[in-house]
């Protein structure tokens, strides 16, 4: 650490560029037990009116162009209000920070003396802190979104004494099974390869120029997966040479899965999510899931999920494209819920006023309080089952003949778009990825190779809270197959604002080859009949009054997920271009075959 810093500390004043007028700030560069430097930068309030506890951010994506002056006058401003010192730093590799940058960094070997990991590093700058930044209660929090509630998570395996409440906030929780990278073991295309091409570049983020504006025509062009790294990435992506060398859910994925290496935490923990969130919804309920096994006695594990979209709760919360929620939610949670929460348990202010579960209840726009989540008081399970003539309906199918399914043809040459076209890159300005899963469904209703079912209006609201699971029964052609699901909530034509709108509430893409194992795929049997259960994971919404309920089926969701070539291949990103062939799928709706979609209702 060079002799000037401490100096800084000492006068708590006039280091660095210039902070916001009611802050003091200081950069600072903090060394690891491994001798590695992370840059940092603390700000502590000019009149704090006693000693205050710290508050710590930690990143890969660089605070450095008055990124956390605007963060405190912005999304931190509610916190600041209450009084923290702020701490804000590059993870190692990163930006100003020395070291080398590893995406996902394993859990380090704790035999090998001096060993690191992002914990580690959480721990030793924790410790750096206490001992060298006055003026402090000897408290500190953690927070962090997207990759910096991964950092919040890896902090919790061995925490600091001192770390004293965390925010995990949409971080992921499994690369193969539901986050960022992969669902359900199908490959997230454009993110993933945008998401590489964007970190390992450098210390420095970089966005890969694309020369089509739709993207979609250009990953369609691009053809197999195998050339992407013969075009671009020559071997020199590290991430990307995982996904190659990790096609299953080996070893690899599996010493990351946040759920099997965080078991228990003894660090109050607040989960933070959002139902439209694009990138990781699945991980914070994973998290929030996994901890609450070991929680019963200390309920310090607690779950808030929001109408949000990757982050949102950052931002401005009054609406996610056309769809408004009745004021600004994003704010309410900053200043009633995150602010109160980490001063309770970082300053004894005030009581614990939060609840197990907190859920903004889309469709009514209210929050909702609950014991439990999923909730189980008051809930039945009930299946809407899909029928003859695109319907969907609570009768069970009489039906039993072999005809009673429904068909189309899936094309990996003619795939179905995720979003509207033309599809911008996604970290492009104005790209629309973060609030593509709130845009209207029309534009694949009525496709040939989309299968949609809904219910007559409804007579009454139907609520529904908990797990959302389809079960399909379906056959394919080909030899492998990827079959997407979608929970829609159509308006009525006579909507005042959003007439006919068709607003996906819950979805999800399952790999069929992963049917029996996500460790050993499996090749199916052309034409045989097979039972998909596919998570759509959780939702709190109200469809109102004269809405239908639809159901989507569908094969390709592109460029979001790569094309499954539909024959079966050991490893899809090695196949050619002959490998991919257009394959009848079947959706069976039968007594012998009943397709549903498991709702929980809610009787109020």
């Amino acid at each position: 650490m060079k002799p000037a810093s401490l100096l800084c500390f000492a006068l708590l004043a006039g280091c660095g560029k210039q902070a916001p007028a009611a802050w003091n700030k200081t950069e600072v560069m903090i060394p690891m037990r491994d001798g590695v430097r992370l840059h940092t930068l603390v700000y502590a309030p000019k009149n704090a009116g006693g000693k205050l506890p710290f508050l710590m951010e930690r990143s890969p994506y660089g605070f450095t162009e008055g990124r956390p002056d605007r963060a405190l006058e912005t999304r931190y401003k509610q916190l600041g209000d209450e009084g923290f010192i702020f701490v804000f730093q590059d993870i190692r590799g990163r930006y100003q920070s020395e070291g080398q940058f590893v995406m996902q960094r394993p859990v380090h070997d704790r035999s090998i003396s001096n060993s690191i990991d992002e914990g580690t590093d959480t721990y030793d700058t924790i410790e750096w802190l206490l001992k060298t930044v006055p003026n402090h209660n000897g408290r500190v929090g953690i927070l962090g979104i997207s990759y910096g509630g991964w950092l919040t998570a890896m902090a919790l395996i061995e925490p600091h004494p001192a770390l004293k409440a965390a925010s995990e906030q949409a971080s992921p929780a499994d690369m193969f099974l539901g986050d960022d990278f992969h669902h359900n073991g199908a490959f997230r295309l454009s993110y993933g390869f945008e998401y590489v091409s964007r970190m390992e570049t450098g210390k420095v983020q970089y966005r890969f120029e694309f020369d089509k504006h739709d993207t979609f025509e250009w990953y369609l062009a691009l053809g197999p997966l195998s050339e992407i790294d013969k075009r671009y990435f020559h071997g020199e992506k590290p991430t990307w040479n995982n996904f190659v060398n990790h096609p299953n859910y080996d070893s690899f994925w599996q010493q990351q899965a946040v759920n099997l290496i965080l078991t228990k935490t003894t660090v109050p923990n607040l989960n933070v999510a959002g139902w439209w969130d694009q990138e990781d919804y699945y991980g914070p309920l994973r998290i929030y899931e996994t901890l609450e096994k070991n929680d019963a006695a200390d309920h310090k594990n607690h779950l808030v999920i929001g109408p949000w979209r990757h982050g949102g709760w950052a931002g401005e919360g009054k609406n996610l494209g056309p769809i408004e929620f009745g004021g600004d939610q994003s704010k309410y949670f900053r200043e009633k819920i995150e602010a109160p929460w980490f001063a309770y348990w970082l300053k004894d202010k005030g009581s614990l006023n939060q609840p197990e579960a907190m859920t903004f209840e889309t469709g009514r726009n209210s929050w909702e309080r609950h014991d439990a989540w999923p909730p189980s008081d008051g809930i039945q399970k009930r299946k809407l089952y899909l029928t003859a003539g695109t319907g969907l309906s609570f009768d069970a199918p009489r039906d039993n003949s072999d005809s009673a399914f429904d068909s189309y043809v899936s094309d990996p040459a003619h795939p179905v778009p995720y979003r509207h076209r033309p599809i911008p890159a996604t970290y492009e300005r104005a790209s629309g990825w973060p609030d593509w899963l709130v845009e209207d469904q029309r534009f694949v209703h009525l496709r040939p190779d989309v299968l949609s079912f809904s219910t007559s209006p409804l007579k009454d609201d139907l609520v529904i809270a908990g797990d959302v699971v389809a079960h399909m029964f379906a056959s394919t052609s080909g030899s492998d197959s990827d079959w997407i699901a979608k929970l829609i909530d159509v308006y009525p034509e006579d909507d005042p604002k959003l007439p006919g709108y068709q607003l996906m509430i819950c979805d999800e893409v399952f790999r069929a080859r992963f049917r029996q194992s996500f460790e050993k795929p499996e090749a199916l049997e052309p034409n045989k009949v097979y039972e998909y259960a596919i998570d759509l994971h959780s939702a709190n919404h109200v469809f109102r009054r004269g809405h239908r309920i639809m159901a989507q089926v569908q094969s390709t969701w592109f460029p979001l997920i790569d094309r499954n070539p539909q024959t079966f291949i050991e490893n899809i990103y090695k196949a050619s271009a002959a490998d991919y062939q257009p394959a009848t799928q079947k959706i069976f709706r039968s007594a012998k075959y009943p397709s549903h979609v498991l709702i929980p209702v809610e009787w109020r």
